[in-house]
């Protein structure tokens, strides 16, 4: 639920929405939302000072509650 939640919403900042997938990663410290988006709109999910950024993991968190979730911007041209 959260990572479509997360997707939706990046979907509404960005100019290509197609590029956007959010991936939910389970490690031993909790849960990783994964975000990909486009080079070109990796500016705009952050934000200035990371403004944007940071909206998006509080209205995360505030859907996770206790267990909370971290996001990690990626673009899609680095590889793991």
């Amino acid at each position: 639920m959260l990572a479509e939640a997360l997707e939706h919403l990046v979907r509404g900042v960005v100019e290509h929405p197609d590029d956007v997938s959010v991936r939910d990663k389970q490690l031993r410290r909790g849960s990783i939302l994964e975000v990909r988006v486009h080079p070109t709109d990796l500016g705009k999910v952050i934000g200035r000072g990371g403004r944007t950024a940071t909206a998006f993991r509080t209205v995360i968190s505030s859907l996770a509650g206790r267990g909370g979730a971290r996001i990690d911007f990626v673009d899609v041209d680095r590889r793991r």
